[in-house]
């Protein structure tokens, strides 16, 4: 597992705003199938004096890259716009990690990307993300304007 400077000049550097991938070093393919059959990871995403918050999320795995979706104005998009480097492990729903914790860094996605993931997303979770989204349009937004997120594990 590598150890993370916090001082580095990549994780500091702006991202701009919209949907995020994680990439780091070249993904070894079976770490992140490893992934694949999860249906919960506990991520971690880092504050700017460097304390990290976790949280967990729903993902998919798709050719290396592990993708979740949150709102663009939630705290874990706010953080990694301000500083791309994650950790993530296997977790329960509530977040108890499962697993060893692994690096990965964020990218920024693009529309086409995103819309192939949303499919991912909505073969692998069905009715609960349908029920999801049903529930996000009665309170008022949209989740397809969701920040989705990428990340490929930096191995």
């Amino acid at each position: 597992m590598l150890l993370h400077n916090f001082d580095c000049e990549a994780c500091h550097r702006p991202s701009g705003i919209g949907k995020y991938a994680v990439t780091g070093a070249p993904l070894r393919l079976e770490t992140a199938k490893q992934f694949s059959d999860a249906r919960y990871i506990s991520l971690e995403t880092f504050r700017k004096n460097g304390v990290g918050v976790r949280t967990t999320v729903w993902l998919v795995e798709d050719g290396g890259v592990l993708y979740f979706r949150t709102d663009p104005k939630s705290g874990k998009a706010k953080r990694i716009r301000l500083n791309p480097h994650v950790r993530i492990a296997r977790s329960d729903m509530g977040g108890n990690a499962k697993g060893v914790w692994l690096d990965g860094e964020a990218r920024q996605v693009d529309e086409m990307e995103s819309d192939r993931v949303r499919d991912l997303f909505r073969k692998k979770y069905g009715l609960q993300i349908m029920l999801l989204g049903g529930l996000s349009r009665l309170s008022g937004r949209r989740r397809d304007d969701s920040f989705v997120v990428g990340i490929q594990l930096a191995i």
